[in-house]
C-alpha cells in the first residue's frame, strides 16, 4: 500500500511512502480488537471498591435480645447482615481485575485497528510534527482546515515534539501519542489517525517479530 506524505504545516505532498501491507493490509477482526480493548479496559481498572462485611463492622458480641419470649427470631449479633448497621453479604472487595492475553493475540489487535483506518482512508501520514515554539491558535486552524475533528498523532520516541503536544493539549478529541504508547482503545476512539514517518518506521519494528 502506498500513501502520499504531507507537510502538514505547509499542507502540500512531498512524496509517496510504501505501507507494510503485514501491518496495514491485514483482514480486519473486529474479535480480535474486542479482546484488545476489553484487556485494557480490564487493566485500567483500580480495583480498590470495597464494603464492609460481617468481620469488619464494629458491634457487641452480646445476644441482642433473649432467645425466648419476644416473638422475635432468635438472633446471635447484631453484625449479621440481615440486622441494621450489619456487615454486607458477598459484597465487593478490593482486587485486580485485569487478565492475560497473549502478546500475540495483542499484536494481531494492533495490526487490525491499523488497517481499518488504512482501509477506511482515515490514515494520513505526515512528514514531522516538529514546532520550534508552541502555536495553539495556529495548530486549531490548521486542524479545522484540514477537517480533523477527531484525531490522534502518533510520533516516533526520537523525536521531541513537547511544544507540537502542549500546542494541542487543550484542543477538544485531539490527541498526540508516542509509538510506545499507541493502542488499539485510542485508534478506536479516533476519527482520523496521523501518523509521521518515522513513527511508521518504529511500528513496523514493534510490530514485525
Amino acid at each position: 500500500m502506498k500513501l502520499q506524505v504531507l507537510d502538514f504545516f505547509k499542507g502540500h505532498t512531498k512524496e509517496e511512502i510504501e505501507l507494510d501491507d503485514n501491518i496495514f493490509s491485514v483482514k480486519i477482526r473486529k474479535d480480535i480488537m474486542a479482546r484488545v480493548v476489553n484487556w485494557q479496559l480490564a487493566r485500567r481498572r483500580s480495583g480498590s471498591h470495597k464494603v464492609k462485611t460481617r468481620g469488619d463492622v464494629k458491634h457487641t458480641t452480646k445476644k441482642p435480645f433473649r432467645q425466648k419470649g419476644t416473638g422475635q427470631a432468635r438472633q446471635g449479633m447484631k453484625s449479621v447482615p440481615h440486622m441494621r448497621g450489619g456487615g454486607v453479604a458477598m459484597g465487593p472487595i478490593v482486587r485486580d481485575h485485569s487478565f492475560k492475553l497473549n502478546k500475540k493475540v495483542r499484536i494481531l489487535g494492533l495490526k487490525c485497528a491499523l488497517s481499518s483506518k488504512a482501509q477506511q482512508q482515515k490514515l494520513i501520514v505526515v512528514d514531522n510534527l516538529v514546532l520550534d515554539k508552541i502555536k495553539t491558535t495556529e495548530i486549531n486552524k490548521k486542524l479545522q482546515e484540514s477537517n480533523l475533528k477527531k484525531a490522534l498523532f502518533v510520533d516516533a520516541n526520537a523525536n521531541n515534539n513537547d511544544e507540537f503536544k502542549l500546542s494541542i493539549r487543550n484542543v477538544h478529541k485531539v490527541d498526540f501519542l508516542k509509538v510506545v504508547g499507541l493502542n488499539v482503545l485510542d485508534i478506536l476512539n479516533h476519527e482520523t489517525l496521523v501518523l509521521t514517518r518515522d513513527s511508521i518506521k518504529d511500528i513496523a519494528e514493534r510490530l514485525n517479530v
